[in-house]
């Protein structure tokens, strides 16, 4: 596989997660994010889900797995991480999906995400909470 369709096999895997978050993968929410409450919150999934603003400076490696948007003035990102099935290391092979276990992560700006641990879920992760994904 060339680096330029491997890439492209991990971008079509990532968008096929992020545009439905419940196969492939987890989402979660930052605690800086979470405690803005469930409306903001699925404000911001409805973001990361219509989010198609890919260009060279956001997403170099043209794998689809960073972007960002303003939401009621407040500035997120969210993040594609490729962890094994267990969720306790990365993923050998982020193009197959029969090895990898996609992580999205929406997070702020706001100073309890930067500067304060959010709980570890079982698999040692840092994240505030689950809101939908594979188990």
């Amino acid at each position: 596989m060339t680096k330029q369709s491997r890439a492209k096999r991990i971008a079509d895997l990532n968008d096929k997660f992020r545009k439905n978050l419940v196969t492939g993968g987890r989402t979660y929410m930052t605690a800086g994010v979470n405690t803005k409450g469930p409306e903001f919150v699925s404000k911001a999934l409805a973001k990361v889900i219509a989010f198609d603003d890919f260009n060279a400076d956001n997403d170099p490696h043209g794998e689809h797995d960073f972007g960002s948007f303003e939401l009621e003035g407040e500035k997120l990102f969210w993040k594609i991480d490729y962890y094994d099935l267990k969720a306790e290391f990365g993923s050998e092979d982020p193009t197959d999906p029969k090895k990898t276990l996609r992580v999205l992560t929406v997070m702020s700006l706001r100073s309890t995400d930067l500067l304060l641990p959010a709980p570890r879920s079982p698999a040692g992760l840092s994240f505030a909470q689950n809101v939908g994904g594979a188990e």
